[in-house]
């Protein structure tokens, strides 16, 4: 085990322990800050018992299919978008104003008009993630695009090689260590922006939960949606971070 490992070890068995201790201490009433072990157990329990209509396994697996369907979209969108934004200053010219009206609107705001377009159907938060992943797809995918070799462009240019062929086959390549960062930024606002649509605008999901959670006064149950929350975004942050780390080895090589 490596020392940053054993840090991050530390660093946690520490955190629990502060929590073991604040909660045993009576400073805090138990009902509204149990133990570690008490929301271990009732992790252990929602894993099998269902709670607001499912488990927690099957809440986070809606949350998982919505944040997907969200994320993608804005990758599917925001990539090939920045990369011809970062080709073409004419689109770039186009799109940069709406763009950058757009983008400063926190994903948040775009709740109520989820609501009222939606309701509760999956098209809410979905468009909720993409207004949260987009900007980063697309700006990361604009600055690898602007910082490509210029070299390289001219010499596709010179021997003929179409715009699309240039985008696809130059242009792309080079800039996909930014895109994968982007990818990464992306993902974890995206997915922040799911949990606080689910807890406004969805019937099931690990934000649902929460909600439902709060009402039933059962505070072991919201911090076991926060721990599935945080390792799962953990989980995506490290396997893109591994995917990144591959990228940038294998264009070290090349």
């Amino acid at each position: 085990m490596g020392r940053a490992s054993l840090l991050g070890l530390a660093g946690t068995l520490a955190f629990l322990g502060l929590w073991a201790a604040i909660a045993h201490s009576g400073l805090v009433q138990h009902l509204f800050l149990p133990t570690p072990i008490e929301v271990t157990r009732r992790f252990l329990t929602l894993l099998t018992t269902p709670f607001a209509g499912g488990t927690l396994t099957a809440h986070l697996v809606s949350s998982v299919q919505r944040f997907l369907s969200g994320y993608l979209l804005a990758a599917l969108v925001g990539v090939p978008l920045g990369l011809m934004m970062g080709w073409s200053r004419l689109l770039d010219d186009i799109v940069t104003p709406v763009f950058d009206a757009l983008r400063f609107i926190a994903p948040i705001a775009w709740v109520p008009f989820a609501a009222l377009w939606f309701g509760t159907g999956v098209g809410g938060p979905i468009l909720i993630i993409f207004a949260g992943a987009f900007p980063p797809c697309l700006i990361n995918a604009y600055r690898g695009a602007r910082y490509v070799d210029p070299r390289l462009m001219e010499a596709a240019a010179m021997l003929g090689t179409p715009g699309y062929r240039v985008v696809t086959e130059v242009m792309l390549p080079a800039a996909l260590p930014s895109i994968v960062a982007g990818l990464r930024i992306s993902a974890g606002l995206g997915w922040q922006s799911l949990v606080g649509a689910e807890l406004i605008v969805a019937s099931t999901g690990v934000g649902y939960m929460m909600v439902q959670a709060q009402g039933a006064v059962s505070t072991t149950t919201v911090m076991v949606g926060m721990i599935a929350i945080g390792l799962f975004g953990v989980a995506v942050d490290t396997t893109l971070r591994l995917i990144e780390t591959r990228i940038r080895i294998h264009l070290g090589h090349a």
